[in-house]
């Protein structure tokens, strides 16, 4: 019989509508039976494209006699933390307080005032059901102690993040200096052999390399440059791309980006495209645009709704099976390929006998196209040739097995950063398709999203639920402003300036100067949390900030700026501590020190002279394009074409503008370089 979970919108909770044990959704019928019965809550969060969730729900929660123990012992809650990333943070942040080690899923006991007391991750059944029995006991026999226990995490909690890492305003300029201390500390992390950060596992981890990109574009480092590339070459000759459909998955469990868990997760996709982009503006390198075109026909086929929206995330899993759905036995490639098998087994490093577990083969790259080519007498262009149509093969063939799991709700968020991935594609390749997926997807966050001025975090069925966090503002904010630059429409740019006062309003903590994750006013709950370190996807004050420092650029509005400005001021200190996990926050020092150009280009032909120019200068500038003269954005206002109504480009910078000129290199050469 269902469980209360049958009526969730979620894919995960749906997935344990059927388990034996009595799960809620959070919120207060649950909350108040813990009171009511003074039972301590079981709170279990997950997300469907978890490996390790599946395990145990399989082995504990589809389990009669574990559930029973659950049943009669707790108020047991179940969590999506996608849906919920609040709650998330906060429990994950209890269960490292605790001195555990945290991930999904992430089970932790809670007294009836939702204070933690006890936590973990994955557990075996047989531990489980002992660690259950024993809580249940404890808190039978010294429910006091355990009460004590839970207000020391509670206080811990509720520490603020200013005081948790010390963290005080800067009265120091922001210099060049710091920024050559922050590349120095973050390169010698770099792993020179397989690329990426010195660490196993290995997440791709976007802003890190987005950052150190744009400070070799701004500061001519071609050694830089190469560092980065170097990487993306790695990540996507890797294991963890998929050679056949495209997208990435989440990470590599080894150090050589070999072994990937196989869930493909939309905010990786989003932020690795615009990487990616960005790589082949810059280098011309066609392995990059390679990927910037598999990746989005992966998005078009396998994720995008008919209304416009990007569902959230695959499984790893099929049948049961991790990387089923993705591997190959060699008997089976060479049935498909035949005398074509040498040069493809050399190309993605083939064995008879597998080169992962249980005898199966991932397709992972270590040679490149030239090298293979050169081995087995062949122009490059001859291979390239070859491997599509085998790549075709191949992929007819494997959309005959059973699919991952697929977790179809749309998450804003997650739809904000790939739709700006998107829309640096466009840029960077010219492809109509790439920026009308994107507008299309912006269509669709305003027009079922937004709900009476509040942007939803989620949609599914045609419903929204679940008031947005801050990452998702954030995130649609930045795709907002990104698709005015492209588009020219004002629309966007007065639909990104609503959300930004939306959220200082709401989410804008002036005693400390930061934004909270969740909307204090929206619900209450037991520690009102701030994201400020950027991890696999940018922490939400830093895409804040930044959006805050470019909207003051387009709007002429020094009060977004001021905001921005004070953000960095006090991280300051933090990012040149630890850039690793600041490189968001790096970015805006580099746009504070190196001015950011407020680019207008108005006449005709400004369009095709504003993508030129955001091509030719992926970083850095904010530009604002019309076909003619036009008062809609602040930044085009007293700007006019030549003589002949022709486009004319202006450079300004706080305002003042230089001569303005009709051709890019002119504009170019008016941007600064860092020193």
């Amino acid at each position: 019989m269902p469980n209360r979970l049958a009526n969730s919108q979620s894919p995960y909770l749906l997935q344990h509508a059927n388990n034996p044990v009595d799960w809620f959704p959070w919120g207060p019928e649950a909350l108040e039976k813990a009171k009511k019965e003074n039972k301590p809550i079981l709170v279990s969060i997950g997300y469907s494209a978890c490996h390790w969730c599946h395990v145990m729900e399989h082995e504990s929660f589809e389990d009669e006699l574990t559930a029973e123990l659950m049943n009669e012992h707790f108020v047991c809650i179940k969590i999506d933390r996608e849906e919920r990333p609040d709650l998330d943070n906060i429990y994950m942040d209890a269960v490292q307080a605790m001195g555990l080690q945290g991930g999904w899923p992430l089970n932790v006991f809670l007294m009836p005032n939702q204070k933690p007391f006890y936590g973990g991750t994955y557990f075996k059944n047989e531990q489980w059901t002992r660690l259950l029995a024993n809580i249940a006991d404890a808190f039978k026999k010294h429910e006091d102690q355990l009460a004590e226990s839970a207000e020391g995490f509670g206080r811990s909690l509720s520490r603020s993040e200013i005081e948790k890492y010390g963290i005080k305003e800067s009265e120091e300029d922001f210099s060049a200096d710091d920024l050559s201390e922050v590349i120095t500390k973050l390169s010698a992390q770099f792993d020179k052999e397989w690329g990426g950060m010195n660490r196993i596992p290995k997440f791709p981890m976007p802003a890190i390399w987005d950052f150190a990109l744009d400070y070799a574009i701004t500061s001519k480092r071609d050694e830089l440059k190469e560092a980065v590339f170097f990487t993306l070459k790695k990540i996507g000759m890797g294991g963890i791309y998929d050679h056949l459909r495209g997208g990435f998955a989440r990470y590599s469990v080894d150090g050589e980006w070999f072994a990937p868990h196989f869930e493909k997760m939309l905010y990786d996709n989003g932020q690795l495209l615009k990487l990616f982009a960005k790589a082949f503006q810059v280098s011309g390198d066609p392995f990059f645009l390679e990927k910037v075109n598999e990746t989005v026909d992966w998005l078009e086929a396998e994720m995008l709704t008919s209304e416009g929206g990007f569902e959230a995330a695959q499984d790893a899993d099929s049948e049961g099976v991790e990387g089923k759905f993705y591997t190959w036995r060699y008997s089976e490639l060479e049935k498909l390929v035949g005398d074509e098998m040498p040069w493809l087994r050399k190309l993605y490093n083939l064995k008879i006998h597998g080169n992962w577990e249980d005898g199966v083969n991932i397709l992972f790259q270590t040679s490149s196209y030239r090298e293979v080519s050169e081995e087995f007498n062949m122009s490059e262009a001859e291979l390239l040739e070859k491997l599509k149509a085998i790549k075709t093969t191949l992929l007819e063939n494997r959309n005959q097995r059973i699919f991952p799991g697929k977790d179809d709700k749309i998450l804003a968020g997650w739809n904000g950063l790939m739709s700006t991935g998107l829309i640096q594609a466009y840029i960077a390749t010219g492809e109509r398709r790439m920026l009308d997926l994107a507008l299309n997807n912006l269509k669709f966050i305003q027009e079922k999203l937004m709900v009476d001025g509040v942007l939803f975090r989620s949609y599914k069925n045609g419903q929204a639920y679940t008031p947005g966090f801050l990452e998702d503002y954030a995130a649609v904010i930045e795709a907002a402003l990104k698709a005015f630059e492209v588009s020219g429409k004002s629309d966007l740019l007065d639909f990104a300036r609503t959300l930004t006062n939306f959220s200082l309003e709401n989410f804008y903590d002036e005693k400390e100067g930061f934004f909270y994750f969740n909307n204090p006013k929206a619900e209450k709950l037991i520690a009102n949390k701030k994201e400020l370190f950027d991890n696999v996807i940018p922490a939400s004050n830093s895409i804040m900030a930044r959006n805050l420092h470019r909207l003051a650029l387009f709007t002429y509005e020094k009060k977004y700026g001021e905001f921005a400005e004070a953000m960095l001021r006090k991280m300051k200190e933090l990012i040149l501590k630890e850039p690793g996990f600041l490189c968001n926050w790096a970015s805006l020092l580099l746009e504070t020190v190196v001015p950011t150009a407020e680019i207008g280009i108005v006449g005709k032909g400004a369009e095709s002279l504003a993508l030129e120019l955001l091509e030719k200068q992926p970083s850095n500038i904010a530009l604002a394009w019309s076909e003619k003269s036009t008062e809609t954005a602040p930044i085009l206002k007293g700007k006019t074409p030549d003589s002949t109504e022709n486009a004319l480009i202006y450079v300004c910078f706080d305002h003042a503008c230089r001569r303005p000129v009709s051709r890019v290199d002119e504009a170019l050469s008016q941007i600064p370089y860092l020193n």
